[in-house]
């Protein structure tokens, strides 16, 4: 169990949360938070590179020269892969690179990529009701209040999204905001600095407090 020191709107301390979740055990939490990072990045890939080989290239019906006599090597297509134009040996061909991985360790994978953020993490309340209209410079100057650095990677968490939240976020460099159900590794593990909301935390562990 995790104590999270709460700021409001202007940084200052306003109270406390917690934060328990159920981990890996040390000695399978690199592999399982690892393997779940793998799964997400495979899955995020498309698949659709695609060569043709030597029986796809238009062409190259015709034997280029006669098979003797000419002192050159023998040749029996110009879409030969050795010569230009030709076909493509072993190039890529349209496949699935999705990766299944158990529910259960998915979310054992997330809360163990979650907790070992825990320094980074700073909670933060409820704000939209201070963002009447979208305002970038506003939500800035509170993210510099709260102790974010200039320029760091932030991973952004809300309970549930906000039209100007999200407005006044979203063309703020290096800034990502995402719900608090659709936490996932990657965001987490590469932010340099996590800010949750009171109610994202409160999300966090009705979903995944397991």
């Amino acid at each position: 169990m995790v104590d999270c020191t709460v700021k409001d709107w202007n940084g200052q301390d306003s109270g406390t949360t917690t934060l328990e979740l159920k981990v890996a055990k040390d000695e399978t939490a690199a592999s399982v938070v690892h393997r779940a990072l793998v799964r997400q990045m495979n899955n995020a890939r498309q698949g659709t590179a695609s060569t043709k080989t030597r029986s796809e290239v238009r062409g190259g019906g015709r034997k280029p020269w006669r098979q003797k006599g000419t002192g050159r090597a023998r040749a029996g297509s110009s879409r030969s892969p050795l010569w230009r134009g030709g076909g493509v040996i072993f190039g890529p061909k349209p496949r699935d690179y999705s990766t299944k991985m158990n529910r259960k360790e998915r979310q054992l994978a997330l809360r163990t990529a979650l907790q070992s953020r825990v320094e980074d993490l700073v909670v933060v309340a409820d704000f939209a009701e201070q963002l009447p209209r979208p305002k970038t410079k506003e939500l800035l100057q509170a993210m510099s209040r709260w102790g974010i650095e200039a320029g760091s990677k932030v991973l952004l968490i809300v309970g549930e999204r906000n039209e100007n939240v999200y407005l006044s976020a979203r063309n703020v460099e290096h800034l990502r905001m995402i719900s608090a159900a659709n936490l996932n590794v990657f965001d987490i593990l590469a932010a340099d600095q996590i800010v949750a909301t009171e109610s994202a935390i409160a999300k966090i562990q009705e979903v995944y407090g397991g």
